[in-house]
């Protein structure tokens, strides 16, 4: 049986946490997945990420869909609205440093 979990912060509870990192570039290709993992790995992923203050977002619906992708995969068309939300976040967050 396939469990679907919509209780994120129980799912996370029990499998520990996810973290997917992806890499944009330049305007002209999407960003690509150039990390993930589960568990033990999401956790390295998220510290070396705090420790090179790498500004974390939590989009749990985004993560279980890129944690099934391949490193170096496009991100589908399908994400690109949120990957966009994602950037302009960042683009803020650069702009107050």
């Amino acid at each position: 049986m396939i469990q679907k979990w919509f209780n994120q912060i129980r799912k996370r509870e029990v499998n520990g946490p996810t973290a997917a990192v992806i890499k944009h570039q330049n305007m002209d290709q999407a960003p690509i997945i150039v990390a993930s993992g589960k568990g033990y790995v999401a956790q390295q992923i998220i510290q070396k990420a705090m420790d090179l203050d790498i500004p974390i977002q939590e989009f749990s619906t985004l993560v279980s869909n890129l944690i099934d992708m391949d490193l170096g995969d496009n991100i589908p068309p399908q994400l690109y609205s949120v990957i966009a939300e994602i950037l302009i976040m960042l683009e803020e967050l650069e702009k107050k440093i």
